[in-house]
């Protein structure tokens, strides 16, 4: 390996650290923040006042411990480290912090490094990092809340679009991405209506369809096909491990969303050969 490229390499895991600790302050407030937002406008059609909360967004209030109300300062936050030396405790009350944290910092630079080595320092390698750290957020909100925010799904989508327009995805068209937006759409809305007509009750949520089009416009539509088959094969091995071995009622919903993405995440790195597996040359 060249020294050049040990550089890239680890300056790539360094930023994908500070990403990753980004993305968990995103996978931790987002949905908060459109709790408070929903209460407001409920508040807002009953005719009431909207009810009176501190201000909270990704910016304020600083990190503090959920447990004690410890403010978290900078020596404290770095990544990985701070949770090592720390000993995955507050500093504070000792209360245990969650592994998440670390693993999402993790996930976030490897796949960082896995994107800069694989498409370079460029339009594409930092394309390719846009997407896959706004999958991370989306696999673990979904993950724990059951839900896909329009406020992510859609930039994602868009940026998308605008990646391929300005020719940062290798081997997709304008076109393709455009087609592949429309098609991700419509093919789990398809499968939406068809599950509530035959069992009379919803199978997935809207925010699937937003997310497999997002999928389409970064990658085209020839690429659904892959990601669909690897998405519902990863959720349905789960499924039944979580069913047969954690005693999951079956009844349960189980999010989609993290299998789309990681699905996706595949597709963005082997989409060539996924694809010719069934459209040869």
């Amino acid at each position: 390996m060249s020294v050049d490229l040990v550089s890239v390499t680890i300056a790539a895991a360094v930023i994908g650290l500070c990403i990753g600790s980004f993305l968990n302050v995103v996978i931790h407030r987002v949905p908060r923040m459109l709790e408070q937002g929903w209460r407001a406008q409920c508040a807002e059609l009953a005719g009431e006042p909207a009810p009176e909360s501190p201000r909270y967004n990704l910016i304020v209030p600083g990190s503090q411990c959920p447990q004690c109300g410890h403010r978290i300062g900078a020596l404290e936050n770095i990544p990985v480290l701070s949770y090592l030396v720390l000993r995955g405790r507050c500093a504070a009350c000792k209360h245990p912090i969650s592994s998440r944290y670390p693993i999402v910092e993790l996930v976030t630079a490897a796949l960082t490094v896995a994107a800069i080595v694989r498409f370079g320092v460029s339009a594409e390698g930092l394309a390719a990092c846009v997407y896959l750290w706004m999958l991370i957020a989306l696999t673990f909100i979904d993950f724990d809340t059951q839900l896909l925010p329009d406020n992510l799904t859609l930039p994602l989508l868009w940026t998308g679009l605008l990646a391929n327009l300005l020719g940062a995805v290798p081997s997709v068209t304008l076109r393709d991405a455009v087609i592949g937006a429309i098609a991700g759409y419509l093919v789990l809305w398809g499968v939406y209506w068809a599950f509530k007509l035959i069992r009379g009750k919803e199978g997935m949520g809207y925010g699937d369809f937003k997310l497999l089009a997002a999928l389409g416009a970064w990658l085209g539509w020839k690429a659904l096909v892959p990601i669909v088959a690897l998405s519902s094969l990863v959720g349905a091995a789960i499924g039944i491990c979580l069913v047969a071995f954690k005693g999951r009622d079956h009844q349960v919903p189980l999010a989609f969303g993290p299998y789309l993405a990681i699905a996706g995440a595949i597709a963005l790195f082997f989409g060539k050969q996924l694809i010719s597996l069934y459209l040869p040359g």
